[in-house]
């Protein structure tokens, strides 16, 4: 009986820990600490003062696929015009889907006209793990205090239909406006939809 309550005991305590670990939004962002594809060394910290999106990505995952056949770009491009760090995170773990190296990720940038402001490496999957990424992608908003105001799906459609995007309620984009006029996101949280990331 005892040790059924110390099982009990443990397991309570263990959510519990998996609870306070995940990022609240309206609280701090994790802070990081993670190398881009040109070997730099980049903090959350680095960007005080600024807006941040971070972009979880797979380049092989169709979720991925579907948003990289413009609509990503383009709100990498507005988000840029007005002063938001676009980060996008690659937390695909060597040997599995989606992990590249820097000549890959400059390739990838390149051939499809992304416009990041950085492509982050989490080769260990520590950040994704501090974010609870899951999915690709993944999307996360940081104000300039840096605190965390929205994470969440990109849109409302979970498919890999490039059609579908014109159909679907933009969270993550009216998430960004509401952040950049200085509002609290609604929804400022949301389901993610993609391929699961590849820790």
């Amino acid at each position: 009986m005892k040790l059924a309550k110390l099982v009990v005991s443990a397991g309570a305590m263990l959510f519990a820990a998996t609870l306070a670990a995940a990022p609240q939004v309206g609280q701090p962002a994790p802070d990081f600490t993670v190398k881009d594809a040109n070997g730099q060394s980049h903090s959350l910290q680095d960007f005080a003062g600024k807006n941040v999106v971070l972009e979880w990505t797979n380049h092989d995952c169709p979720f991925v696929v579907k948003h990289y056949s413009g609509n990503m770009q383009q709100l990498q491009k507005d988000m840029q015009a007005k002063d938001v760090v676009w980060l996008s995170v690659i937390s695909s773990a060597p040997g599995k889907q989606g992990h590249v190296d820097s000549a890959k990720a400059a390739e990838l940038t390149s051939n499809r006209k992304a416009a990041p402001t950085a492509i982050l490496f989490d080769e260990t999957g520590v950040m994704g793990k501090a974010y609870d990424a899951k999915t690709t992608p993944h999307m996360y908003v940081i104000d300039k205090n840096g605190v965390l105001q929205y994470m969440g799906g990109i849109d409302s459609i979970p498919s890999a239909k490039v059609d579908d995007i014109a159909k679907a309620t933009p969270y993550f984009a009216n998430a960004a406006k509401a952040v950049l006029a200085g509002n609290t996101p609604d929804p400022a949280v949301t389901r993610p939809y993609g391929c699961s990331v590849k820790y």
